[in-house]
């Protein structure tokens, strides 16, 4: 259930940030905004990262 749960949690907020973040640099660079597709690529590139680190850190701590 933790598993989930941060998973979960990371999703809402890189999501979160993605749009904030894309948003900026959309204006910045006069680009068209796509949110769904800035969600996407945030939401998978966070959700990568970060089971990355869980799994590599896990493995330090053996």
């Amino acid at each position: 259930m933790k598993f989930l749960t941060k998973n979960l949690t990371v999703v809402f907020w890189s999501a979160i940030f993605g749009e904030i973040i894309g948003y900026i640099v959309g204006q910045l660079e006069s680009q068209t905004y796509s949110s769904i597709s800035i969600a996407v690529v945030t939401v998978i590139t966070a959700l990568i990262l970060v089971n990355c680190v869980t799994l590599i850190s896990g493995n330090a701590n053996k």
